[in-house]
């Protein structure tokens, strides 16, 4: 069983702009990153596939506590079961993958990124 992986390079690189300016820590902006692509709905298959060339990243760094809450989640958004070897690290990495991109294009639209955030669609 696989508990760490390598997020993209690109994911690397706006996290760690976002963590610049905002100062937020690393697991706080995974946790919105794949909190922001969960809610837009299920991953298509490409979006499976990126590259490993990013940060490394720990199974109870980005979901902590709450690893069976978003193992259900994604579960629903996908419409099926997930075995362990495809929920950690595959849709993990491709969720927090494209919720990097997301969390970049939500960040160009706020003063304050966490209001923001708090205030989309009453909150994530």
């Amino acid at each position: 069983m696989t508990y760490k992986f390598k997020t993209s390079r690109q994911a690397e690189e706006i996290l760690d702009r976002i963590d610049a300016s905002e100062n937020l820590s690393w697991p706080t902006l995974a946790r919105l990153a794949l909190s922001l692509s969960i809610r837009k709905g299920p991953l298509m298959e490409i979006e499976l596939f990126t590259d490993s060339q990013g940060k490394e990243l720990g199974r109870s760094t980005i979901t902590g506590e709450m690893d069976a809450l978003y193992k259900c989640l994604i579960e629903l958004q996908e419409g099926r079961f997930l075995p362990e070897e495809e929920y950690f690290p595959t849709y993990v990495k491709a969720h927090l993958d494209r919720g990097a991109r997301l969390l970049e294009q939500e960040k160009k639209y706020a003063r304050d990124l966490v209001v923001h955030l708090a205030h989309l669609e009453r909150s994530i």
